[in-house]
């Protein structure tokens, strides 16, 4: 019995196939365009600290009335009151203003940054996932290789079984015309022939399916499906201790947690305050304004102020800012305590998924060493059911059993050698699905 002593040994044709599937996975596609989400997301969040620049222009034109009401004053020598009561103004005219201002954050209480890292976190949780899918890929594919091989060799033993009743046909079919054998051996040889018939369009239409998986698997045509070949043999597990400390389904658990606790130290960060610096340059113009007094006692009549221009140009400014919400109705100490029930759920959940992994690996390595120590078994129970097959063919002959023990005989071959090669497909699934359990497939994988 050749064994892979530690490997999940593959052949490079079954490999290729294997790439194939993992590339054409729509699901990894899409985890990869997830993961292509987040890596924007985390930039755009440092990109924070990237000085955003404005540029404005703004026309406005005016045409008001002001009333001022100030104390009244009286001009000296004159004795004229000014400001007597309330005073209207009538105004019109043209505002222009333009800047180019540019403003940076400079501390953001650690929120960006905390941000920024709570992101990384769940990207690399997402690829974690992502390994782990793929892993399940590479058991489906060469599981449904396997598959396939199977049907190949029933279709080997069915057409050997029909062989041997197609020669028993004749030779009985001869021994009626010579009255040295009855119709009902002819008819029993018959039967079996009918449901070997039966047997073959089962499988014809269980290889249409296989076939039909494997294209859907690995976008494969029939002749490259064909041209994959590799020997089916036992896979062994030779490491002692073997343990689920790798499994990327745990990782990326714990992944997740980490990003959760960058996101509560995030929501901390809310109690302290920002600063940022601006900086620019603006020019602002008031021009054709206009005006008009009330009609001024003494030369009983209202003065037109007119102004041209004034203009303030290459204005430039430059400062800082501080904003420092002091209270914010309880709604921080909410988010605070939501970020705290995240990181529990989530460290619920790696406690409980170590132990069902640990269970899970308990279960496989069973499957896995009964259906090891099995094979040897079906070996020798295959060697034995076709040594009674020669036997009975020669008894037979000899008319020294009828045609049922024959027959049976037949039968029992043939669910033998069925028998041997599901058990080992079976063998090289459970030692898949244990190294699976462990995280270690990828690693496991060899040509």
């Amino acid at each position: 019995m050749t064994c892979g002593y530690g490997q999940i040994e593959v052949s490079s044709t079954l490999d290729d196939a294997i790439q194939k599937a993992i590339e054409k996975s729509a699901s990894l596609k899409n985890k990869d365009l997830d993961i292509e989400k987040l890596n924007l997301q985390e930039k755009s969040v440092w990109n924070k600290y990237i000085p955003t620049v404005e540029a404005s222009a703004l026309y406005t034109y005016f045409d008001n009335k002001l009333t001022v009401d100030l104390p009244t004053a009286t001009i000296p020598i004159v004795n004229y009151p000014l400001f007597d009561g309330k005073t209207a103004f009538k105004n019109y005219g043209n505002i222009f203003n333009g800047s180019v201002m540019a403003k940076t954050v400079l501390f953001s209480g650690m929120q960006i940054p905390n941000g920024a890292k709570a992101i990384e976190e769940k990207t690399k949780g997402t690829v974690f996932l992502k390994e782990s899918e793929k892993d399940q890929i590479t058991k489906e594919v060469i599981n449904t290789f396997d598959q396939l091989a199977l049907l190949k060799e029933i279709d080997k033993l069915l057409k050997e079984s029909e062989n041997r009743l197609e020669t028993e046909t004749k030779r009985v079919t001869k021994a009626i015309e010579q009255g040295l054998a009855i119709p009902y051996d002819r008819d029993k040889i018959k039967l079996a022939s009918l449901e070997l018939a039966s047997k073959k369009i089962e499988l014809d239409g269980k290889r249409k399916l296989v076939y039909k998986k494997i294209q859907y698997l690995t976008g494969y045509s029939i002749t490259e499906i064909e041209n994959v070949h590799y020997d089916l043999n036992p896979y062994l597990i030779t490491d002692e201790k073997l343990s689920t400390q790798n499994k990327q389904e745990i990782k990326a658990l714990e992944s997740f947690k980490s990003a959760y606790e960058y996101l509560l130290k995030k929501e901390k960060g809310t109690y302290l305050p920002t600063l940022g610096a601006f900086g620019g340059v603006s020019y602002s113009s008031l021009f054709d304004a206009n005006a008009t007094t009330p009609i001024i006692t003494g030369i009983n009549q209202a003065l037109y102020l007119g102004l041209n221009e004034a203009t303030i140009s290459n204005n430039w400014v430059v400062g800082a800012a501080m904003k420092w919400e002091v209270f914010s109705g309880f709604e921080r100490k909410h988010k605070v305590h939501e970020a705290k029930i995240n990181i529990e759920q989530v460290q619920n959940q790696i406690d409980d998924t170590k132990e069902k992994l640990e269970l899970l690996l308990e279960k496989n390595l069973v499957d896995y060493s009964v259906l090891t120590q099995k094979i040897d078994i079906t070996q020798q129970q295959e060697k034995v059911a076709n040594n009674n097959l020669n036997l009975a063919i020669k008894q037979y002959k000899e008319g020294l059993i009828n045609i049922s023990e024959r027959l049976e005989a037949e039968n029992d071959s043939y669910k033998a050698s069925v028998n041997k090669t599901t058990t080992l497909i079976e063998q090289r699934l459970a030692a898949i699905e244990t190294i699976i359990a462990t995280g270690d497939l990828s690693k496991k994988i060899s040509k």
